[in-house]
């Protein structure tokens, strides 16, 4: 997981920005800020806002409402400033006819940079990009990914001190992508810019990100560490954009601060949250927290259970086991501990989940 840079200093800053479109709020965020040198993913599904809230930071869409620090200014000034330190690379990339090198250039020759000083850093940023090999082809003849690729070696000859990428996966097919992926987090970390980054993908955005800010209907709904998210989702959307599958309903039958207990039919189960007893809640859970045994373990966890295996199927390298047992759950593991346990439908196996890693919500 990478280290967050909170006690950088902040460079960007956006106060209650709000966009709308005839009577529909598109973008309602109050506080938004980007660190120097920080990765920060901007996660969300279609339709939350994202990219709205990348043109707004990047000062290409002027918002009905709010206002953008750049290094300390605003205003005018603030756009001059983030228009010469910033690079945006756009969800399809736009690539003008011509090769390959003259388009990594292209920007770099808008600023009048030196002839030979533009050279070297277009060169640098097409090996950065995996794409040193293709300075002399024709640009609109590349794939996607390549096409992607050369949108990004523009961006960074600049030399930005922000990188704005809005969803630059999100076209190409899954080897690309996850290649491009890789890529981009070798290029966040390089040098000292900072990066924002839109995008609907989890694994995406958990992946690169020092922070997140999860956004719903154009708004914040919560913002943190990758791994405050993961362990503290503030509610079940937050849950689930994290990965977590609601499982079962219950009424909390104790709490004692945030460690509660829940009942659900006949059994009951340690959890977490910020509810009150008898509360009626949801329980969410990440599949991979459940632990699986051929026998019960006498361990830490308070939560143990025998299920019944409904099903099981492969999902990549990883196998998806449904199953039920004092609700119905999903368990994923990897292919070795599926050999190990012999797991066939109708087999019973013992279930061990820890209560931090169920997470109460009002129902």
């Amino acid at each position: 997981m990478n280290v967050s840079k909170v006690s950088v200093p902040r460079i960007l800053v956006g106060e209650e920005l709000l966009v709308r479109a005839r009577d529909q709020v598109l973008l309602d965020v109050t506080s938004i800020e980007v660190h120097g040198g920080e990765v920060l993913s901007i996660l969300g599904p279609n339709g939350a806002g994202k990219s709205t809230l990348l043109r707004v930071l990047a000062m290409l869409q002027r918002p009905d409402r709010g206002t953008i620090h750049f290094q300390g200014a605003s205003g005018r000034a603030a756009e001059h400033l983030l228009r010469q330190s910033s690079a945006f690379v756009f969800q399809r990339a736009h690539l003008w006819a011509g090769s390959v090198r003259e388009n990594i250039e292209l920007g770099l020759r808008l600023r009048r940079e030196d002839a030979e000083e533009t050279r070297a850093l277009a060169q640098a940023a097409a090996e950065q990009l995996g794409v040193g090999h293709l300075l002399e082809r024709e640009a609109r003849s590349l794939s996607g990914g390549e096409a992607q690729r050369v949108s990004i070696a523009r961006a960074m000859a600049l030399e930005p001190d922000v990188l704005f990428l809005d969803e630059p996966a999100a076209n190409l097919d899954v080897l690309a992508r996850a290649a491009l992926i890789e890529d981009l987090e070798r290029v966040a970390r390089d040098g000292s810019h900072a990066t924002v980054l839109a995008t609907h993908d989890r694994a995406e955005a958990f992946s690169l990100a020092d922070r997140v800010i999860v956004l719903r209907d154009g708004r914040a709904v919560q913002a943190g560490k990758p791994e405050d998210l993961f362990e503290n989702p503030a509610d079940p959307f937050i849950a689930a954009v994290t990965g977590a599958e609601l499982s079962f309903r219950g009424t909390v039958v104790s709490a004692q601060g945030e460690l509660l207990v829940v009942r659900a039919g006949e059994t009951e189960f340690a959890a977490v949250g910020s509810v009150g007893e008898g509360t009626e809640v949801k329980v969410a859970y990440r599949p991979e927290d459940l632990f699986l045994s051929a026998t019960e373990i006498h361990a830490s966890p308070r939560n143990r259970f025998e299920a019944r295996v409904v099903e099981v199927r492969p999902s990549g390298s990883l196998l998806r086991v449904r199953l039920e047992g004092s609700g119905r759950w999903v368990a994923v593991i990897t292919r070795a501990a599926g050999d190990e346990l012999n797991l066939e439908t109708g087999s019973m196996i013992w279930v061990q989940v820890k209560a931090t890693a169920l997470h109460a919500f009002p129902a």
